[in-house]
Protein backbone atom coordinates (compact mmCIF):
# COMPACT_ATOMS: atom_id res chain seq x y z
CA UNK A 1 0.00 0.00 0.00
CA UNK A 2 1.34 3.36 -1.19
CA UNK A 3 0.83 6.05 1.97
CA UNK A 4 0.74 9.40 0.91
CA UNK A 5 0.16 12.87 3.09
CA UNK A 6 -1.70 15.79 1.28
CA UNK A 7 -3.00 18.65 1.98
CA UNK A 8 -6.03 20.77 1.41
CA UNK A 9 -6.05 21.49 -2.20
CA UNK A 10 -3.56 18.95 -2.73
CA UNK A 11 -3.77 16.61 -5.35
CA UNK A 12 -2.62 13.01 -6.13
CA UNK A 13 -3.10 11.44 -9.90
CA UNK A 14 -3.51 7.81 -10.61
CA UNK A 15 -2.21 6.72 -14.23
CA UNK A 16 -2.99 9.61 -16.50
CA UNK A 17 -7.06 10.03 -16.06
CA UNK A 18 -7.86 10.03 -12.37
CA UNK A 19 -7.47 12.81 -10.06
CA UNK A 20 -8.27 12.85 -6.19
CA UNK A 21 -8.03 16.31 -4.97
CA UNK A 22 -8.22 17.11 -0.98
CA UNK A 23 -11.17 19.26 -0.64
CA UNK A 24 -11.28 20.15 2.82
CA UNK A 25 -10.15 18.51 6.49
CA UNK A 26 -12.59 19.32 8.99
CA UNK A 27 -13.64 17.62 12.20
CA UNK A 28 -11.46 14.50 11.59
CA UNK A 29 -13.23 14.16 8.52
CA UNK A 30 -11.08 14.62 4.72
CA UNK A 31 -13.47 15.65 1.73
CA UNK A 32 -11.70 14.06 -1.92
CA UNK A 33 -12.95 15.04 -5.14
CA UNK A 34 -12.35 13.14 -7.17
CA UNK A 35 -12.22 13.64 -11.72
CA UNK A 36 -12.16 10.00 -13.51
CA UNK A 37 -13.80 9.13 -16.58
CA UNK A 38 -17.34 7.94 -16.71
CA UNK A 39 -17.03 4.42 -17.45
CA UNK A 40 -14.70 4.16 -14.28
CA UNK A 41 -16.86 2.42 -11.10
CA UNK A 42 -16.08 4.43 -8.07
CA UNK A 43 -17.82 2.93 -4.87
CA UNK A 44 -17.52 3.76 -1.50
CA UNK A 45 -16.45 0.27 0.04
CA UNK A 46 -18.37 0.44 3.13
CA UNK A 47 -21.67 0.20 0.84
CA UNK A 48 -20.25 -2.21 -1.10
CA UNK A 49 -19.50 -4.59 2.05
CA UNK A 50 -23.45 -3.92 3.33
CA UNK A 51 -24.59 -4.84 -0.05
CA UNK A 52 -22.44 -8.25 -0.49
CA UNK A 53 -23.51 -8.76 3.32
CA UNK A 54 -27.02 -8.52 2.39
CA UNK A 55 -26.98 -10.43 -0.66
CA UNK A 56 -25.18 -13.54 1.27
CA UNK A 57 -27.87 -13.46 3.76
CA UNK A 58 -30.45 -13.09 1.34
CA UNK A 59 -29.26 -16.24 -0.54
CA UNK A 60 -29.47 -18.04 2.92
CA UNK A 61 -32.67 -17.00 3.98
CA UNK A 62 -35.65 -19.58 4.61
CA UNK A 63 -38.40 -17.07 4.20
CA UNK A 64 -41.29 -18.87 2.38
CA UNK A 65 -43.07 -16.99 -0.86
CA UNK A 66 -46.22 -16.03 0.94
CA UNK A 67 -44.32 -14.01 3.26
CA UNK A 68 -42.43 -12.37 1.57
CA UNK A 69 -45.53 -11.13 -0.96
CA UNK A 70 -46.99 -9.76 2.40
CA UNK A 71 -43.86 -8.09 2.83
CA UNK A 72 -43.72 -6.88 -0.86
CA UNK A 73 -47.86 -5.54 -0.12
CA UNK A 74 -47.35 -3.27 2.30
Amino acid sequence: MLILTRKKDESILIGKNIKLKIISIEEGKVKIGIEAPKDVEILRKELLDTVEKENISAAESNMDLDKLKDLIKK
